[in-house]
């Protein structure tokens, strides 16, 4: 058999947040032989590596798939852009670093009300600590030794320092951990990083992995679609350095492409809604109404502001010293400026439709940021980051046609609900209140947008149409639940329905979205799922983790 026809006991499509974690636990085993593919390059720009990088990783062609999304009818036809990881480590190597796990009750309800029963928070816990190294020291809610190394920030800007001491201002405490069973107010994160450097799952995890000789890591392969038999998932077919070659499975296949490319790899594969597969021209092997729907993401707005002060980090000539300081600094010590994630503190509230918990988060960046930092934005300034965790819109992924190298249409169909609405209007009317507190008065800051002249509700709903853009947490897309629900597209250890041999692990399997930040929760997913694939190989019944 050639190396094109090598078959191996599980395949992995996605080497990024889930992908990694799910290659280094599975590989643990020296008797199985894993196959590793990524899209994208591996991570060696050393952008990714510097914390501080990230402020213009979005510029980057070459670890991005430059998606944008349909034109969005309420936010006046507008096409956003929706940054995705496409490098070895995906997401989390081109994210904030941002380390939040969300609500406890989110879990719950997953668990309780949405059909993912064994997915509540005591049940998913002991996975996030044993992805952890929390370098404060394990307890209750954090663990130690795991591949994920989780810490304080090496530096804060003092704008950050007085956007977390406005919290007695607007009535909010000041919190040390917003991974704990209260969490809301105002901190600074936590992120993962070590050493003052990114720790992305490439890092932490397939590190420690990549000289395992029962693991090929193959990179710059694109995965058109699963091959199957009589409606099992045998291999898949890829395009590598412009040829196809198939790659078989004596496992599973396990597909961790992420909430836009896992259902629509499913979909080119024959798995999807029927009429939308046969609108297509592709056969339909398995009749699944629920693959590209039920897309969930976060809208975010920025509330930003210029200042006089030369506070923060600008691009502007007389901040020239202290980038250049920054730089030994960083070589030296990895320290300082170059060590900070730029989105250093934040926190959580609650606006007056809130139920359980916050449903507003604020990521606070003492810079002025422009399109996802893909246009320079001159000048001292801060904004706030306002984003509505729990919405009630809901969007689809859907196929543009059978060609794989064609994008999926990605339609988050954001602001639909008037829920949502009201709740980033809020939000937007309490992130003006943190930058008014007397913290910031010496930093002579003048509201840049929404602007003095946007007061009333329609007046933010406008700014909102015309500015909101992703914070980067698409979900839902191939979403667990239980047996009657016939718009689930996995079961609850992730496997696909009607098709043997097959699951999705990444966060496209979430019912619904999590109240923060969805890297960590996603790794914890598939530190769950890397147990559900070794107990079914082994024969064993399903583990809970202790």
């Amino acid at each position: 058999m050639s190396e094109e026809q090598k078959s191996y006991d599980y395949i992995i499509v996605g080497g990024g947040s889930a992908g990694a974690v799910l290659a280094t636990r599975l590989s643990e085993n020296p008797a199985l032989d894993i196959l590793l593919l990524e899209a994208g390059a591996r991570d060696t720009n050393p952008l990714i590596h510097i914390p501080f990088g990230l402020s213009i990783l979005s510029r980057f062609e070459g670890i991005g798939w430059g998606y944008h999304t349909a034109p969005q009818k309420e936010m006046y036809d507008r096409e956003l852009f929706w940054p995705r990881g496409k490098t070895l480590g995906g997401s989390s190597s081109v994210n904030a670093m941002c380390y939040i796990r969300g609500q406890q009750e989110d879990y719950d309800r997953w668990a309780n009300e949405e059909g993912a029963k064994g997915w509540s928070f005591d049940e998913v816990l002991p996975y996030f600590k044993r992805a952890e190294n929390f370098e404060e020291g394990p307890d209750e809610f954090h663990g130690s030794g795991g591949p994920l190394n989780v810490s304080k920030l090496r530096h804060t800007n003092v704008l950050s320092d007085a956007f977390v001491n406005a919290a007695s201002y607007a009535g909010y405490q000041q919190r040390e951990d917003f991974n704990r069973e209260a969490r809301e107010g105002l901190g600074y994160y936590h992120v993962t990083q070590v050493n003052g450097q990114r720790c992305s799952t490439a890092k932490g995890y397939l590190t420690q992995a990549k000289h395992r000789n029962n693991l090929t890591v193959l990179t710059k392969v694109a995965c058109e679609k699963v091959l199957l038999e009589s409606e099992r998932a045998i291999g898949v077919q890829v395009r590598e350095k412009g040829v196809i070659n198939r790659y078989f499975a004596k496992g599973e296949v396990i597909l961790c492409g992420g909430a836009i490319n896992s259902p629509q790899l499913l979909m080119l594969s024959g798995i999807g809604p029927r009429a939308e597969l046969e609108e297509k021209g592709i056969f339909v092997h398995c009749d699944l109404p629920g693959v590209g729907q039920n897309l969930q993401d976060h809208l975010d707005a920025i509330v930003q502001y210029t200042c006089k002060a030369r506070e923060g980090y600008a691009v502007a000539v007389g901040a020239l010293p202290s980038y250049v300081k920054a730089s030994v600094d960083y070589a030296v010590k990895r320290q300082g400026i170059f060590s900070s994630n730029v989105a250093e503190a934040g926190g959580f509230v609650s606006s007056s439709l809130a139920t359980i918990g916050p449903d507003i988060q604020f990521h606070f960046l003492p810079a002025i940021l422009n399109d996802h930092g893909r246009q320079l934005a001159f000048g001292y300034g801060y904004g706030l980051h306002v984003c509505c965790l729990y919405p009630k819109s809901r969007g689809s992924i859907t196929l543009q046609s059978n060609h794989p190298a064609d994008q999926a249409l990605i339609d988050p169909n954001y602001l639909s609900a008037p829920e949502d609405q009201q709740v980033m209007i809020e939000g937007v009317r309490i992130a003006r209140k943190l930058l008014s507190a007397p913290d910031f008065d010496k930093f002579e800051g003048t509201e840049l947008y929404p602007g003095e002249q946007a007061q009333t509700d329609e007046e933010i709903l406008e700014f909102l149409r015309e500015r909101a853009e992703t914070i980067y947490h698409p979900i839902g897309t191939c979403k667990m639940g239980a047996d009657d629900d016939v718009m689930a597209v996995v079961d609850t250890q992730l496997r696909v329905r009607g098709v043997t041999g097959l699951r999705v692990v990444d966060a496209s399997v979430m019912p619904s979205l999590i109240g923060g930040n969805t890297n960590a929760p996603t790794i914890m997913i598939a530190e769950r799922a890397a147990d559900f694939i070794k107990a079914a190989h082994e024969g064993q019944p399903i583990p809970i983790a202790s």
